[in-house]
Order: structure tokens, then sequence, then C-alpha cells
């Protein structure tokens, strides 16, 4: 261990270096309040941390996750990292332990040592959602799926869907009062595919604002009901005006599906270690 000191990000006090872990989890988000701890409201990061600490008999471990999903939004592949005392022996024992602790809507897959400066959240140079639409009442889809009977044209969606990755500026999809710095994100891919009587939306970017994914769900569905032309929401986009967007699609229909780092263990966690 480095006999240097650094400032932890949870309390600022310096502290010999410790190693860090990156955490690969997933998780339904239903029974949550988001993944960022809140004073009021069950979190999953509060799940994972009460974990952490009991497995590892730490006072408190504290995690910095790779980016913050409200409530009711799911993760299929999620990481946060922390910081601990001394090497950890045995991963694969700390991550079957953490998931016979948390609860049953969540699970650890894989413990990773990183170099101690590796960071969840900021080295993170791609992420992906894909937001889940049902057209018929189905009892095992509703808590992972929004249910829009309406019908909607997809062709005018994908082309709404194809004008995003021409624009960096996304503050009309910003939700206020998010506390971004910037409202500069790089849209990689964007489009809507259609597998029966479901609907998917797919998005990858650098980065995402807050809320940004579901209002720009609900915006092009205004296009696809002929509330809002090609044109309009191309304006929209011109002129960054918050006010011309559609209401935010709900949160059930959210799924983080894929963050990437420039380290060795990204592409196995993203691609193979689930099936995907």
């Amino acid at each position: 261990m480095s006999g240097e000191e650094t400032i932890t990000e949870s309390t600022g006090i310096p502290v010999p270096w410790w190693p860090r872990y990156f955490l690969h989890i997933s998780y339904d988000g239903t029974e949550y309040h988001g993944w960022q701890r809140q004073p009021n409201g069950h979190t999953v990061q509060a799940e994972f941390e009460l974990a952490l600490s009991r497995i590892l008999r730490q006072g408190k471990i504290m995690t910095i996750g790779c980016g913050r999903t409200d409530a009711g939004v799911h993760a299929r592949r999620f990481f946060l990292h922390f910081d601990v005392p001394e090497e950890i022996a045995d991963p694969e024992t700390v991550v079957f332990k953490i998931n016979q602790l948390v609860a049953k809507d969540v699970s650890a897959h894989a413990l990773i040592r990183v170099h101690d400066k590796a960071h969840a959240r900021y080295d993170a140079y791609e992420r992906a959602y894909e937001y889940c639409i049902h057209q018929k009442p189905d009892p095992f889809l509703y808590r992972y799926s929004w249910y829009m009977s309406r019908k909607v044209d997809l062709d005018l969606m994908n082309e709404a869907a194809s004008i995003l990755p021409q624009y960096r500026d996304f503050a009309c999809f910003s939700r206020t009062g998010g506390g971004q710095k910037t409202s500069i994100c790089e849209v990689r891919e964007s489009y809507w595919v259609a597998e029966g009587d479901r609907l998917f939306f797919r998005i990858r970017a650098d980065r995402f604002l807050r809320g940004m994914v579901r209002c720009i769900v609900g915006t092009m569905l205004d296009v696809g009901r002929n509330k809002m032309s090609i044109e309009q929401f191309r304006e929209m986009l011109e002129t960054n005006n918050r006010s011309m967007a559609g209401d935010s699609a709900k949160p059930q229909g959210l799924h983080l599906t894929e963050v990437l780092y420039p380290y060795p263990f990204s592409e196995f966690t993203n691609r193979d270690f689930l099936g995907g």
C-alpha cells in the first residue's frame, strides 16, 4: 500500500492511499427512489453501501456511481467504485456475500480491482439507454415498459431520432434544476425499432443530462402522434427552447443498458458477462 495521502471524495479528509474497486451491478428500480442516497427514501446506493460495510467490516463505505438514475428507472449494467484500507483477497466471495445481503431486486456481478485514480463516473466514455413501450396490456411488462395503446408513426419518430446526432447542446431536454455544468453531449446513436406489439428506443452518447432520455422519448412520441412536426422538433433543438419539449415518458420504461470504460474489463462486463 502506498504511503501517499489523498483526499476522500466522501469526507474531504486526507487518508493513506487505499485500494480502489469497481463493483458491477444491476437493479430493478421499481421500489427505489433512484440510485443516489437521499435523507428520505430508500435508494440503490444505500442498499449496496450497507452490504459492503457489513461484509468488509468497515464503519461506513461510501460509493461513487457511474451516474444517477431517477426513481423507478432500471439499470441492467451499472458500476460503482469504493476504497478500502486493504486489498480484498477473495473478490468472488465478496460478490457472493453481497448477493446474500441485498434485496432480491438488485444484484452484484463482479468486483474488480482498478488503479487508484479510476473513477466510475468520470472515466466512463460512453453510456447507452433503452426505452421500452408495449402497446397491448401485459401483466409481465408493466414494471419494465410503458403501456401506450395509441398508435404512433414510427417512421416520423425515427426521422426525429436521426436528427439528434447532428446537435451538441441538449438544454431543451434537461430537467430544470438538474445541476449540470454543461448541456453539451455527443449523441452517437439514436433510433427506434418495432418488435411485434413492442417499441424500443435506443440511444448512445458520451454523457446524458438529468432526465434527458425520458424527455426525448416523450417529445418524439409527440412527433409520432402528429402533435409536433419534424420542423418544430428541429427548431426546438436550434433554439434550445425547453418549453417546446414534450412531457417526460414514464420512468419504468427506461433502462441503462451499457457503460463503457477505457479499461480491459469494460468489454468483458458489458458484452459477455451477462450474455449481452
